[in-house]
């Protein structure tokens, strides 16, 4: 990784401590910000260390020959089992899961199988955003909205499945619209690779197969996300001892986190609140649910999901607000390259394997699911829940 793609994390860092130093953010306020982020970052690191592993023992890779296999030679089963793979990886891993490790696996699959890699690309980053509304672990802002919230995860499901559905089926029903030609063929017998190190790959699934129900048992998630960590760690410097790099741990999504979290704060502290109330509306009606949504949708795509967020967090004030918003943070970046870091990580990850992005199309393509998505989106929520 290049010196220069750490110079946003780096200076958006900076520029959060600079905030502290100053007495922008003042300390009980980053006291307070602390108390509740610190968890959520440690969980973040921990399952990046998780999924890096695992994905290094080869089961992501079994797993997707395990689907060439179940796809019987026909492109259009075969995309239904990755919109599968790609939507359980994003509910129960989060959204930079499926863009960083979902993302390669299944482009190679389609390029061995001769079949045009764009609608596989495409499904993983639409569903790395969109299907990650249904459980706290999904996506970052997730977890603070939990937080906000203090529901269980079956609680906040609860809140959010009827969206979360929708975050899912009409964007998966717009590629297969966009896609249907290059769906519609078939493709030959895949290889099948042999584990390097079978004690590893059955050793790392069993890990996965305990980790998974503890994430959503209620139990905070980074403490058993830490100890899946652990005991992989330990497993790798048992077996493959070589394969553990220091690059493994987030640094620059951790230091763009970390000064985020700070520089909102901190503009929070300066009347950040008091300037946005004016144009995200009020009260739980449908109307106002769809001035939450888009505004979360318009500030996502502007800057980032993340800031966009924690700006209007605090004028969510009630919990169909709260996931009103989340509608609009999480299934609204989808137009700019920079609206959530997991389309800055998938594009890296399709760099390297020579598939190249028109962004004018990207954009064009994202704006009308988004505009379809989110207010769809809004009305299930306000109908499951029963709002205004």
């Amino acid at each position: 990784m290049s010196l220069k793609s750490y110079l946003l994390p780096a200076g958006m860092l900076a520029a959060g401590c600079a905030a502290l130093l100053t007495g922008l953010l003042p300390w009980p306020a980053f006291q307070e910000l602390a108390d509740r982020t610190v968890p959520v970052l440690a969980f973040v690191v921990a399952m990046s260390l998780v999924t890096e592993m695992v994905d290094d023992a080869g089961l992501f890779r079994v797993v997707t020959e395990r689907l060439a296999a179940l796809g019987r030679g026909r492109v259009f089963l075969l995309w239904l089992l990755v919109v599968g793979l790609a939507t359980v990886s994003t509910v129960f891993l989060s959204l930079d899961t499926t863009a960083v490790l979902v993302t390669p696996v299944v482009v190679l699959l389609a390029v061995h199988a001769r079949i045009p890699p764009l609608p596989f690309a495409l499904t993983a980053i639409w569903l790395a955003n969109t299907a990650s509304l249904l459980l706290p672990v999904s996506n970052l802002t997730n977890l603070l909205a939990q937080d906000r919230l203090s529901l269980s995860p079956a609680g906040f499901a609860g809140l959010l499945w009827a969206p979360a559905l929708v975050g899912i089926l009409v964007p998966v029903g717009l590629l297969w619209l966009a896609f249907r030609k290059d769906l519609a063929g078939r493709y030959g017998p895949q290889p099948v690779h042999q584990p390097r190190d079978k004690v590893l790959l059955y050793s790392a699934s069993g890990v996965m197969v305990l980790l998974l129900p503890a994430l959503v048992s209620g139990v905070p998630v980074q403490f058993p996300a830490m100890a899946a960590a652990a005991v992989l760690l330990g497993l790798f410097l048992w077996r493959r001892r070589s394969a553990l790099r220091w690059s493994m741990v987030p640094w620059r999504p951790l230091m763009l986190t970390s000064g985020l979290f700070m520089v909102v704060e901190a503009l929070h502290a300066n009347g950040l609140t008091r300037f946005l109330a004016g144009i995200a509306g009020s009260g739980d009606g449908l109307p106002a649910l769809l001035q939450l949504a888009g505004l979360g949708a318009g500030a996502a795509n502007a800057v980032n999901n993340l800031p966009a967020y924690l700006a209007l967090e605090p004028l969510a004030d009630s919990p169909v607000r709260l996931a009103a918003l989340l509608i609009g943070v999480n299934l609204g970046p989808l137009v700019t390259p920079w609206a959530s870091l997991a389309t800055l990580l998938w594009h890296e990850r399709l760099r390297t394997l020579n598939v190249e992005i028109r962004w004018g199309g990207f954009a064009l393509a994202g704006l009308a699911a988004v505009v379809l998505t989110v207010p769809l989106a809004v009305v299930a929520l306000w109908l499951a829940t029963g709002a205004g």
